[in-house]
């Protein structure tokens, strides 16, 4: 028995070394070809972005693969985050002038309030299972990114002021400037997101994640998702653990909302990026990744974020070719066949334990 225990450690380890690998040389990879102008200044502007799909898929994949449950509001923390540390970054521009110490005291305050919505939404939405849990936390997302763009906020010599009808009714002095400007969102977030600290966030949640899978704590969270009456029946408190993993995973989307909003000048809140399609999207990167599968999720989200771009200049066959690769990978990862397949051929070497 211990033998086997420690066999599946070693293959654990293993697993996770090969991920942290796979990260670390696909960065290396990209600062060479960055650096001698290799690429294409469309493909460099990418760079950001696909960090942030990575932990946005990384975290979703906590909830859905790991947890087992269905949530469609992933894109509503990471307006939380994106929004709070922009609001932040833009008020603190002219006091705090160093970028590093600027952006890591945004982050911190993009991570901590998505966590506290986390808290918030999770208590009362964790009680309800499948699509009724999809629903909510769906329509906890759009109620998020309507917010925002209703909401106005200056501030003047006198302190902050707010309102809701326009920018007239903040009623500023003449020396005020707006911050949040309703559906025009925040303009003029200082730019502090870069590849490198990209890279630094997305091991830093691959680290949380993958020790957490590994953990007692993931253990009972994977209990909980096989079978809940099982785990409860053995003493695992149900509530505590599917909120730490749903607070765990809001906080990390909030982080990838951080990087995101500082890697745009302008920060606004529509559909594409902030609402229903957001969500679904990286829903769909977890699951043609492997439901579970936190190093698919990477590829599957790189895959899907680079495509479109490189497909760019067969404008007419474009969206053609990503619906295929779409549902080639749908297949190869879910078709009894293919899985049967990679049994075969990337597993021969395993013997079967009785």
């Amino acid at each position: 028995m211990n033998g086997i225990m420690l066999k599946n450690m070693n293959k654990t380890k293993r697993s996770n070394l090969i991920t942290y690998a796979i990260v670390i040389v696909a960065f290396v990879v990209m600062q060479i070809l960055s650096s001698t102008g290799s690429i294409s200044s469309l493909l460099t502007g990418l760079l950001v972005p696909l960090c942030t799909y990575i932990i946005l898929a990384v975290s979703l994949n906590l909830v859905v693969g790991i947890l087992g449950e269905l949530s469609l509001g992933h894109a509503g923390f990471m307006c939380v985050g994106a929004f709070s540390s922009a609001f932040f970054s833009k008020c603190m521009r002219d006091v705090i002038e160093n970028s590093i110490v600027r952006f890591l005291l945004a982050l911190l305050i993009g991570v901590v309030v998505a966590a506290i919505f986390g808290v918030i939404i999770g208590i009362p939405v964790l009680r309800l299972k499948g699509d009724y849990l999809a629903i909510v936390t769906l329509a906890f997302g759009e109620i998020i990114k309507n917010l925002v763009n209703v909401l106005y906020i200056g501030k003047d010599s006198k302190g902050f002021h707010f309102a809701t009808k326009d920018v007239m009714a903040l009623d500023m002095d003449p020396d005020g400037t707006v911050i949040l400007n309703g559906p025009q969102g925040i303009t003029g977030t200082p730019k502090d997101s870069t590849f490198l600290i990209g890279f630094i966030l997305i091991m830093v949640t691959l680290f949380i994640v993958l020790n957490l899978i590994n953990s007692r704590d993931g253990r009972a969270i994977m209990a909980i998702r096989d079978n809940v009456i099982a785990a409860e029946s053995i003493g695992i408190n149900v509530t505590k653990y599917k909120l730490m993993a749903f607070t765990i995973s809001a906080a990390m989307a909030g982080a990838a909302g951080v990087l995101y909003a500082h890697n745009l000048s302008t920060l606004t809140a529509n559909t594409n990026n902030f609402g229903y399609n957001m969500s679904i999207t990286i829903l769909v990167f977890v699951v043609l990744g492997g439901i579970g599968n936190i190093r698919g999720s990477i590829i599957a989200a790189v895959i899907l974020t680079l495509l479109p771009e490189l497909l760019r200049g067969l404008s007419d066959y474009r969206m053609l070719i990503y619906a295929i690769v779409l549902i080639i990978m749908m297949l190869f990862n879910w078709a009894p066949k293919a899985i049967e397949w990679r049994e075969k051929y990337f597993h021969f070497g395993k013997k079967k334990e009785a």
